[in-house]
């Protein structure tokens, strides 16, 4: 199973395409305009959301007025981001905006989620995501099945090897672990690992009391910082919804999102410390 997928060159084109059209002075309306694309599929390609052809590259280059070396460059990058990750072999049971996350996902060096509502996908045994997906989807045991295969192969980016796996910590209300499924067997074997996985080294994870009361993250949602090891790749927040995901890559945001984890985090209680009846065998 791949460990990478096409995510990392996808956003290193579209941001040395914004570069290059900043420095040659051209609105980003204005180069739709010159290419024939729409302002959104302009916005996408920028944005890394996706891939970019062979000619479009160099067309755009051309109006950028791109040299010969930095053509080369992109026209490598845009063939590599058109790899497919090893979530693909399930179709359409991904999303287009899960594709997107589970990529640079792969790609980062540390993650920090807090989620409110539900264990984390990276957390869930398998009767716990059957549960979830089985309210999400219905009665089509074919979508169902795809989905938890998904989900629980993507829990591989915990345990591997190369490239080293990511320092991961995450946040879950209280409340989180007291909302169980009616599977009792199966919500023990959920509780207990994720009491498992916390000992790895490289997984922390830890739990907002109820006795903390409001906190700074209860009004976010669901989010993960994702902290990458090249310089030259912004960092982002990626905050998660039914219909899709928000990207935040400016500094200001990505600072207060992590002052927000930061100051939360304070608030939280290792999982070992909470009660036995709630996280015990």
């Amino acid at each position: 199973m791949p460990d990478t997928g096409s995510t990392v060159p996808r956003r290193q084109v579209g941001r040395l395409m914004r570069q290059l059209r900043e420095q040659a002075g051209i609105s980003l309306m204005a180069a739709a305009e010159e290419l024939e694309f729409s302002r959104a599929r302009m916005y996408r390609i920028e944005n890394g959301e996706v891939p970019v052809r062979k000619h479009d590259v160099i067309a755009m280059c051309g109006v950028y007025q791109a040299g010969p070396r930095m053509t080369e460059v992109l026209i490598a990058l845009a063939q590599e981001s058109k790899a497919k990750g090893w979530w693909h072999a399930y179709g359409d049971v991904v999303p287009g905006w899960f594709e997107l996350y589970v990529g640079m996902e792969q790609a980062a060096s540390r993650l920090r989620s807090y989620a409110p509502s539900l264990i984390p996908g990276l957390l869930q045994c398998r009767e716990y995501a059957e549960f979830v997906f089985t309210n999400w989807l219905g009665k089509d045991a074919t979508a169902v099945h795809n989905a938890v295969a998904v989900r629980l192969g993507w829990q591989a980016l915990l345990t591997r090897r190369l490239p080293e796996a990511p320092q991961v910590e995450i946040m879950v209300d209280e409340g989180v672990l007291r909302r169980r499924i009616p599977d009792r067997l199966g919500m023990r074997k959920q509780l207990a690992g994720v009491v498992n996985v916390s000992t790895r080294p490289n997984v922390r994870v830890r739990v907002i009391p109820f006795a903390a009361g409001p906190h700074r993250a209860a009004g976010s949602g669901q989010f993960t910082i994702l902290d990458f090891p090249e310089r030259e790749d912004p960092d982002v927040v990626c905050i998660e919804a039914h219909t899709g995901a928000r990207y935040l890559e400016l500094p200001t945001e990505v600072t207060e999102y992590r002052r927000i984890f930061a100051r939360t985090y304070a608030l939280s209680v290792p999982l070992k410390s909470m009660d036995e009846d709630l996280v015990g065998a």
